[in-house]
């Protein structure tokens, strides 16, 4: 990674931990309201807790707010997200899921320091398994709330579409870039995934595989 890219990733992650406490306090309405209309709408746990691999591929336990009635969900390595039309999803979790609302708790991650507001999206440990070479240096940062790829189809991405752009972040992180990714989160939540889909071209990855599995 380059040096201009260490210096603006010191500053940045410095930043997240102050705007996340900002955040924290300003939607704290959004976080009552929201444990009510969970606990009304089902049974459970408000908050969902799951193991991801963060930066250098260190264990995170993630938070979310739950949106399904039970969190005991197969794996599926052809599918890294639960569909929002599953009929496990909850009413209340479509909604949370739609406007991602079901994100927020992760901003205590940002305060905890294991994730940082936009980078590389964490995914179960059990999906780096089988990860060819290049898709590791998706752990050469830490993961992000948003990101390259989720504003790029997210989960109707391929698996390898995913680890493509959680590569071309790290590779390609700057200010700008997070400014843009930031923007096009709010867009995607306006429109949807599906319509924001980009999935990278067989040759893109194939030049990317090139230069880290030589």
């Amino acid at each position: 990674m380059e040096q201009k890219h260490k210096v603006y990733l010191a500053i940045k992650y410095a930043l997240d931990k102050f705007f996340a406490i900002l955040c924290l306090l300003v939607l704290s309405p959004v976080f009552l309201i929201t444990t009510i209309i969970i606990a009304i709408d089902s049974r459970g746990k408000i908050i969902f807790r799951q193991e991801r691999e963060g930066k250098n591929r260190q264990v995170v336990f993630i938070y979310k707010f739950r949106t399904m009635v039970s969190t005991d969900v197969p794996f599926n390595k052809k599918r890294q997200l639960i569909a929002s039309d599953d009929q496990n999803v909850t009413r209340v979790g479509r909604f949370l899921r739609k406007t991602k609302i079901d994100e927020l708790p992760q901003l205590l991650n940002i305060i905890r320091g294991d994730m940082s507001f936009i980078g590389p999206r964490p995914l179960m440990p059990v999906y780096s398994l089988s990860y060819e070479k290049w898709e590791y240096y998706k752990f050469s940062g830490k993961p992000g709330m948003t990101g390259l790829a989720q504003v790029n189809g997210n989960g109707v991405l391929s698996v390898q579409g995913r680890s493509y752009y959680d590569v071309l972040y790290n590779e390609k992180v700057s200010f700008l870039l997070d400014v843009k990714i930031f923007f096009k989160t709010i867009y995607v939540i306006l429109r949807g995934e599906e319509k924001t889909l980009n999935e990278p071209k067989k040759e893109q990855i194939d030049e990317m595989r090139k230069r880290y599995d030589a």
